[in-house]
């Protein structure tokens, strides 16, 4: 597998593009803050998109109306890919080497929750003051495939157009299914990438707690932590659990071919990807982490690559007793012969960003690629004694990676895991170097 990355977006809590998102975290930024319905953080913590986030930035009134917050944010992440990536709608006058093939590009979407926001914000509206109190728009907005849908009519596409719902998981799988249609012949580029929220999306409007968020303490998922330095501790001895967070990160992917045609510049390649079911539980993964390394293995088996091939990881991460505890298994198994594999999360700057989460590991791989600086785990000081792997702590560990690995873990037992190659790991036109 060899497909390159030419553009990247995103919108995320520590900022509303790819840049902002990837200097924040080498930075030290911190996504997470109190919660926008609670009252000096009593009611629980939220990593929240950057207040600066406005929609109108990027589409026009029609579209922010007739849109959930979510597909907001898949919009804008979308369109900044795409824009790096030197593409752009089949126009009249637009050269072969910019223009979006209308048929042979493809949009592969990921999210959780979908509009789900704006059926709870219908809900508490019809409560409140019954059927006529409700946004007239609320059937256009809820559905998962959306974001999707805006993206193609954005850049007027009739490809295939296809939403992942695989919980965490998603960005990942929406990945490995862009690469599938890409691999097949049925596209040459995809947009593709994941998104999940979208409360802060409408500014002005009364605050409410959604039912979704409550449940999340009422299951055990939420930290209630008051400090948000503390509040989200991947990999960490005295880890607690999740903070919510919310985004989008999205990529323009392309054969190598394709690539080539037009001369484009790559940010980095998709070199091997796996997914697997857990088959375990609803929400714990299996204690050993058997069904985690076996996706590791798998990416690898994709990819033509061994694990002492691997230099990074950016691990899935939650701060969940349960979840972290069998992904560090699965990695000391794995990596049991690699000593040069340094490992790093980002939900400790970012909260779990849900289905995006993947997509952000993507994200500070390819800004490790350009840099030679990986993300640290942030808030973690005290390992989990298990660990027998490096972990990134305290500040940016410098790398010059060959290739990184990402995984995500989702509810109902969803593992996937990529990996992707700096931009010289494959010579267009050619084989790997």
């Amino acid at each position: 597998m060899q497909l390159a990355i030419t553009g990247r977006g995103a919108v995320s809590p520590i900022g509303v593009t790819a840049s902002e998102l990837c200097d924040g975290l080498l930075a030290g930024r911190l996504g997470i803050r109190p919660a926008p319905w609670s009252e000096g953080g009593s009611a629980g913590l939220y990593g929240a998109v950057a207040d600066e986030f406005d929609p109108t930035s990027w589409m026009d009134e029609r579209v922010v109306a007739g849109t959930d917050g979510f597909a907001r944010f898949a919009l804008a992440a979308c369109t900044q890919a795409v824009t790096e990536a030197g593409l752009g709608p089949s126009t009249p006058g637009a050269s072969v080497g910019t223009a979006l093939d209308p048929h042979r590009t493809a949009v592969v979407h990921g999210t959780s929750m979908g509009g789900h926001f704006t059926v709870a914000r219908a809900q508490w509206q019809f409560d409140r003051g019954g059927a006529a109190a409700i946004d007239t728009k609320t059937q256009i907005k809820i559905w998962p495939n959306m974001a999707a849908a805006q993206i193609c009519m954005a850049y007027g596409l009739h490809g295939p157009s296809l939403t992942v719902t695989t919980a965490c998981a998603s960005s990942l799988d929406a990945i490995g299914t862009a690469a599938l249609y890409l691999q097949s012949g049925m596209a040459d580029v995809a947009l593709v990438g994941a998104t999940e929220g979208g409360y802060t999306c409408d500014p002005g409007q009364e605050h409410f707690q959604a039912a979704v968020n409550a449940a999340e303490r009422s299951y055990g998922m939420s930290t209630g932590q008051d400090d948000p330095t503390r509040a989200m501790l991947p990999f960490a001895a005295d880890r607690v659990g999740i903070v919510s967070g919310e985004g989008s990160a999205f990529f323009v992917l392309e054969t190598a071919a394709h690539a080539a045609a037009r001369g484009a510049k790559i940010l980095g390649w998709v070199l091997g990807y796996g997914s697997l079911a857990d088959g375990h539980h609803p929400s714990s993964p299996e204690p050993e982490g058997r069904w985690e390394q076996l996706v590791m293995e798998q990416a690898h088996a994709s990819a033509g690559v061994e694990p002492d091939d691997i230099d990074a990881l950016v691990a899935h991460a939650t701060g969940t007793p349960k979840g972290d505890t069998a992904e560090i298994r699965a990695i000391n198994r794995t990596f049991a012969d690699n000593d040069r594999l340094v490992v790093t999360g980002l939900k400790g700057h970012t909260g779990h960003t849900g289905a995006a989460s993947g997509a952000m590991n993507v994200l500070a791989g390819l800004r490790a690629f350009e840099s030679g600086q990986l993300a640290n785990i942030a808030g973690t000081s005290i390992l989990d004694p298990e660990i027998n792997f490096d972990v990134a702590l305290h500040e940016p560990r410098s790398v010059e990676p060959e290739r990184i690995q990402v995984n995500s873990f989702g509810f109902g037992g969803q593992n996937a895991s990529v990996i992707i190659g700096r931009p010289g790991a494959v010579r267009l036109g050619g084989g790997a170097n």
